[in-house]
């Protein structure tokens, strides 16, 4: 056995001895059986003992040892040796400097990783609640991984161009396992657009264009960091190349909700004053007071509803056929989730949901169209949960209602978070009192203009123009 080596040292050796080797896959092995790597484990005991660092380490035969699969496989030493043993000319210095930054480095907290289909300026950072809308440039991707040093060597450098300036939601989550691969099915809760919806309604409330989740990552930084491109949708970007042929390039799909740079600030104050508002309804979830308690769980419901319509839909002309129909219900329940009241009736909800969606906009053309809306909605709703096929139209009919009954449920959600009070009065008696009394109608109308000529979305709604 050697002489006691510092941790830098001992990794030096270890990637030193590793050029001699054959490039076999069971090149790895002979390594490990090697008294260089006994010489890197007991640097590791020392430099980062498991009191410190509990996540290097795995019981053994009921000793506490080194995790050898850690140490290889999660900080990227293994495959620089793979490398080195293929004749890769490998930065071994920098390779050391990682792995020594992996090891004695404090103990990341697991991340949440949203990949939206959207784009955003380079340099977005807005909190949202616990969360954060960030894009990640080159260096600091690279800061992330766990071993830098083998960017520009690995496949890894083109996964990192994929998503270089891509919008992220993350947020901590401390107590979710690292996964190795990226995920979008997760059987251990709700779905991801559901789980983290108190994120996503601001930004989808901000523009109508569709913003959809294309990916969910576990992120550890400096640990675990896996990009698999089959996660990230993308799509064929033809430019003009030289001598007037055509070049195809391979990008990651943006989808249609763009914010520009002039739009960032706007939306940063959007979102900072939506997600307050929900805050504050959420606030209610285990209040004693039961209207407030039914109001912030109704506004889950209706979110994870509206959310999940989102998720299903890739664009206005992109609704699955067989699908359209449940979408409807999608809908209708997101619409009926906000603005139901504890004292109606089961007979007649679906005139009340009619008269108090109207009651949100100002104008009697704005309130006759969404009348009309929300009765085609519940007309296609009732023909759904029947059993029948929706036969009095055609599918792209189908799709145009779909769309504008999503434009009308944005607009509900918005207005409901302007107008709902933060005390146990019940917005429906405000609603249907306005239906009734123009004094009424008059309070509701200056709540919401005076809403949007201070945080106004980038879609400003046709009944409430300018100043």
């Amino acid at each position: 056995m050697s002489k006691h080596l510092s941790l830098r040292e001992a990794v030096l050796a270890w990637l030193e001895y590793a050029g001699g080797l054959s490039p076999t896959p069971q090149s790895i092995v002979i390594l490990m059986l090697q008294p260089h790597w006994e010489d890197v484990e007991n640097a590791v005991a020392a430099a980062a003992p498991r009191e410190e660092h509990p996540d290097l380490y795995a019981k053994v035969d009921g000793d506490w040892v080194p995790n050898a699969r850690t140490l290889l496989e999660e900080s990227g030493l293994g495959e620089a040796a793979r490398l080195i043993a293929h004749g890769v000319p490998v930065p071994v210095s920098e390779v050391a400097d990682n792995f020594v930054t992996f090891c004695t480095g404090p103990a990341p907290v697991p991340e949440r990783w949203l990949l939206l289909n959207a784009s955003f300026p380079q340099g977005t950072r807005i909190p949202l609640g616990r969360y954060t809308l960030q894009t990640f440039t080159a260096d600091e991707f690279s800061q992330i991984v766990p071993m830098p040093a083998l960017n520009v060597l690995q496949r890894r450098s083109h996964d990192l161009d994929l998503i270089t300036g891509a919008p992220f939601l993350h947020v901590p989550d401390p107590g979710r396992p690292v996964t190795r691969r990226p995920t979008w099915f997760d059987f251990t809760g709700p779905r991801a657009e559901a789980q983290h919806w108190q994120a996503l309604l601001p930004l989808m409330l901000w523009d109508s264009e569709l913003l959809r989740v294309d990916s969910v990552f576990t992120v550890a930084r400096g640990r675990r960091f896996d990009l698999n491109p089959r996660d990230v949708p993308t799509t064929i970007k033809v430019y003009e190349g030289r001598y007037g042929r055509e070049d195809e390039v391979e990008v990651r799909d943006t989808g249609d909700f763009h914010v520009p740079a002039a739009s960032l600030p706007a939306l940063g104050h959007f979102c900072t004053v939506i997600s307050t508002k929900i805050d504050a309804v959420m606030a209610g979830v285990t209040d004693e007071r039961r209207i407030l308690n039914r109001r912030a769980r109704r506004l889950e419901r209706a979110a994870r509803h509206l959310l999940a319509a989102y998720q299903r839909t890739y664009n206005d002309d992109g609704v699955w056929e067989v699908e359209a129909d449940e979408l409807h219900l999608d809908y209708v329940i997101a619409l009926e989730a906000l603005l139901i009241s504890p004292r109606d009736k089961r007979e007649g909800i679906a005139e009340n949901i009619r008269s108090r969606a109207s009651a949100l906009f100002l104008g009697p053309d704005q309130q006759k169209k969404a009348i009309d809306i929300v009765q085609r909605a519940y007309k296609a709703r009732s023909s759904y949960v029947h059993g029948d096929v929706i036969r009095y139209q055609t599918e792209e009919e189908k799709r145009k209602d779909l769309r504008t009954l999503r434009l009308l449920t944005l607009q509900v959600f918005l207005r409901w978070l302007v107008l709902t009070p933060s005390d146990t009065a019940d917005l429906a008696h405000l609603l249907d009192a306005a239906v009734q009394d123009t004094g009424h109608e008059k309070r509701i109308g200056q709540s919401l203009r005076d809403f949007f000529a201070t945080t106004p979305p980038r879609n400003r709604p046709a009944d409430i123009p300018a100043a």
